[in-house]
C-alpha cells in the first residue's frame, strides 16, 4: 500500500502510464515487421516496453535477425507513430490527477524513455503538461543507462531536489517498475494488458487508472 504521509514528489512515466500509447507502438512495430513476415507478439512487447529505445529495438532486430540498425528500425517505426501520438487517449483520470496533485502543492516530475521530440508531440495538446516541475527524457545527455536501470528516476529526483526514497513513481511497464524500485522509490503500477503480475511484483500497489488514486490526495493533505 502507498504511504499515508505526503511524498516529497510524484514522478510519472508517460507511455502507458499517463497516455494510452502502448497499443500505438504495437501497431507501428507490426507495420514495420510486416515487410519481413514477422509478428510482434505480446511476449516480445513485454520484453521491450518501457526500456531504452535503442536497446528495445535491438531486441526486436535480434529476435527476427532483421537487416536493420536500431536507428533504421526506430526511424521506420516513428514514421507510423507521429500522426497517432498527438491524439492518443489519456489513461482514465490521468490529466485530472496531475492537475489536482499540483493544486494540492505536490511536486511533480516526468521520467520518460521517450526522446524530447516525441514527448513534445505527445504532450503538445495536454494542458496539464505544464504542471511538471521537470521532465527527464530518454535522450538526456546526463543519462548513462535507460530503464530498467534506475538512472532516469534518480536524475529526476536530483533535479527536483528531493530524496528518491520519499518519492512515489507511477509506472506501467516491467522495465519501468524495476527502474523506479531500484531507485528506492515506492512504485504504483498502472495495470496493463501487456504486463504480467510477475513484472508488477515490485510495485507497492497496482491500480486500474488514476481515479483510484484521487483519494490519496485528500489523505496526503491531512
Amino acid at each position: 500500500m502507498v504511504t499515508e504521509s505526503a511524498p516529497a514528489a510524484l514522478i510519472f512515466d508517460l507511455d502507458g502510464t499517463l497516455l494510452d500509447t502502448e497499443p500505438l507502438y504495437t501497431q507501428a512495430a507490426q507495420v514495420v515487421l510486416d515487410e519481413f513476415g514477422a509478428t510482434y507478439t505480446n511476449d516480445l512487447k513485454r520484453r521491450t516496453m518501457g526500456g531504452d529505445s535503442h536497446a528495445s529495438a535491438q531486441i526486436v532486430i535480434d529476435e527476427f535477425n532483421l537487416p536493420l540498425t536500431t536507428s533504421e528500425y526506430l526511424s521506420l517505426r516513428e514514421g507510423h507513430l507521429l500522426d497517432l501520438f498527438a491524439t492518443a487517449a489519456e489513461i482514465p483520470g490521468a490529466g485530472e490527477f496531475v492537475i489536482a496533485a499540483a493544486a494540492a502543492g505536490l511536486t511533480l516530475g516526468l521520467a520518460t524513455s521517450s526522446h524530447r521530440h516525441l514527448r513534445d508531440v505527445k504532450l503538445g495538446r495536454r494542458e496539464w503538461s505544464s504542471r511538471f516541475a521537470t521532465m527527464i527524457c530518454g535522450d538526456d545527455e546526463r543519462l548513462k543507462r535507460g530503464k530498467p536501470a534506475p538512472d532516469i528516476f534518480l536524475l529526476c529526483a536530483e533535479t527536483l531536489g528531493v530524496d528518491p526514497a520519499r518519492c512515489i513513481a507511477f509506472e506501467d511497464s516491467g522495465n519501468g517498475i524495476a527502474a523506479a524500485a531500484a531507485a528506492g522509490m515506492q512504485v504504483v503500477a498502472i495495470n496493463s494488458p501487456f504486463v504480467s503480475a510477475e513484472n508488477q511484483a515490485e510495485a507497492s500497489q497496482v491500480i486500474e487508472d488514476f481515479h483510484a488514486a484521487m483519494p490519496w490526495l485528500t489523505a496526503w493533505q491531512q
